[in-house]
């Protein structure tokens, strides 16, 4: 998904500003944790670096110093967290609808964080205003620094049913050709629109509580 996306946006016509987005690419899991009566009460997030950020990461950090990929309890503790230092006004990139009205979420919860074959992985916990039994899932970043794949369709939904509905990638992008051209050359990187979230899958979902 990480190659698919990086080789679309170096082939938006001729713009060489297309290319310079995204940056950083995370595959994302989502697990609803629901209640005894079925109903949604929140979402586990987790987000896998790719290798390049995940390194640059490492070394920023001043991590696994000997490059083994292996990093210590401490080292572990230290990075646990690292990405959910939010400003009040970020929405953490996730976005929930419930019958096509916004749902609150929590601040996030940290769970955890893992290194495997160079890449790190953390997880993060966010609750609910209130109990859902049918929602949508968005993960985008809206001004497409980061992209958000959805991966891991068997460890999606917990006690829930649902699908991954695929963005369509040829509309995202002839927007994104579209609104890229409309700028001054001079303004595409500062003024890069915000196409994210015609670039995000999304999980429908319906819990055993419908």
């Amino acid at each position: 998904m990480q190659s698919a996306l990086i080789s679309a946006v170096l082939l938006v016509g001729s713009s060489t500003y297309a290319a310079a987005h995204p940056h950083v690419f995370v595959d994302t899991t989502l697990r609803i944790v629901v209640d005894d009566g079925g109903q949604a009460t929140g979402v586990e997030i987790g987000w896998t670096y790719d290798a390049f950020y995940s390194l640059l990461l490492l070394e920023d950090m001043r991590l696994d110093p000997d490059g083994d990929g292996a990093l210590t309890d401490q080292e572990l503790k230290v990075l646990n967290g690292f990405d959910l230092n939010w400003a009040d006004d970020f929405e953490g990139d996730t976005y929930v609808l419930s019958n096509g009205a916004p749902v609150g979420l929590s601040r996030p919860e940290k769970r955890g964080v893992r290194v495997e074959n160079g890449l790190i992985t953390t997880t993060h916990f966010r609750a609910f205003t209130a109990p859902l039994q049918g929602l949508e899932i968005k993960a985008y970043d809206p001004g497409f620094y980061t992209a958000y794949s959805i991966v891991g369709a068997e460890d999606l939904v917990g006690a829930c049913s649902g699908a991954i509905v695929p963005a369509d990638l040829e509309a995202a992008y002839t927007l994104l050709e579209e609104l890229l051209y409309a700028l001054p050359s001079s303004e595409a990187e500062a003024n890069y629109p915000e196409v994210g979230e015609a670039f995000s899958d999304t999980v429908a979902l319906t819990c055993d509580g419908s």
